[in-house]
């Protein structure tokens, strides 16, 4: 028998754990020089244990986690079948857990993307991923259905903090509308069709923390949309800038950390998530 979907959407659940746990997002990225520093194989083994432990450290503490799929795909099947444990633990946790996948297709491929990893009782099960818009908004369509049937989300890569990123997101669009301004607008307008009022949107935006957003093109929208924010930490962005960053949708920013935090190791990581945590808490 197929698990029935979650209580509510993918958009009001994570607006309540936020508000009870804060903003910041532990990224669960098991980097090979990470694993040696914390005594564990750069191997499937070690990952899991990594990630378990990660789990651990975050549980009570934050609201969401954050595992990059990539660290653990490196080890073929073995780093799936790791992953599949951090992932249903992290949700037996009581975690928001967000699959950084940053899947994009077309037709048929993406929706099978999609049925991986956000169909309820499937092994790499997930609360919501990231997804990739650059090959069209609408390739998407099918996993944007299949997210709020479900009672998913997906954060749709909208303004990225990688330099390389900036020839193609700022391009001018006309009416002159950068790229990743058409990208917000146009999911925006979908969420308005399918967000009652006063509710949060399940399908939200990844902007990176350290985006300049007069620089990207891009303002405030509507309805409210969680935006999950990467940079945060060891790539520059500090807590303190978060709310002059982000301006009114301050409140909707999952601030995502992972080395600052992961590199405190085994013994200090759940001290480190509590010091961190505060620093986010809603104003």
């Amino acid at each position: 028998m197929t698990p029935a979907p979650p209580a509510g959407s993918f958009g009001e659940r994570v607006r309540a754990a936020m508000a009870d746990r804060g903003r910041l997002c532990v990224g669960i990225d098991p980097h090979p020089h990470l694993l040696g520093e914390w005594g564990l194989d750069a191997s499937a083994a070690g990952a899991r244990e990594f990630g378990l432990r990660t789990v651990e450290g975050a549980a009570d503490r934050v609201a969401v986690v954050k595992p990059q799929v990539s660290f653990f795909e490196r080890y073929g099947s073995a780093g799936f079948a790791a992953l599949e444990d951090v992932l249903a633990a992290a949700r037996a946790a009581g975690l928001i857990v967000i699959g950084d996948a940053k899947r994009g297709d077309i037709g048929t491929t993406m929706d099978a993307y999609a049925e991986a990893w956000l169909t309820p009782g499937s092994p790499l099960e997930v609360d919501a991923i990231t997804v990739n818009p650059f090959l069209g908004i609408k390739t998407l369509e099918g996993t944007f259905v299949l997210a709020e049937r479900s009672g998913k989300g997906a954060f749709v890569l909208a303004a990225t903090s990688n330099p390389d990123a900036f020839t193609s997101q700022r391009a001018r669009l006309d009416p002159g509308r950068t790229v990743s301004a058409a990208i917000v607008r146009e999911v925006s307008e979908r969420n308005a069709g399918t967000t009652p009022t006063g509710e949060w949107a399940s399908l939200g935006f990844v902007i990176g923390g350290t985006v300049d957003w007069r620089e990207a093109g891009l303002e405030a929208f509507t309805p409210t949309a969680p935006i999950l924010a990467p940079g945060f930490g060891h790539q520059g962005a500090q807590a303190e800038q978060l709310s002059s960053r982000f301006g009114v949708l301050a409140p909707a920013v999952i601030a995502s950390e992972s080395r600052s935090i992961l590199a405190a190791g085994p013994d200090r990581l759940a001290a480190r998530i509590s010091e961190r945590a505060l620093l986010y808490r809603g104003e």
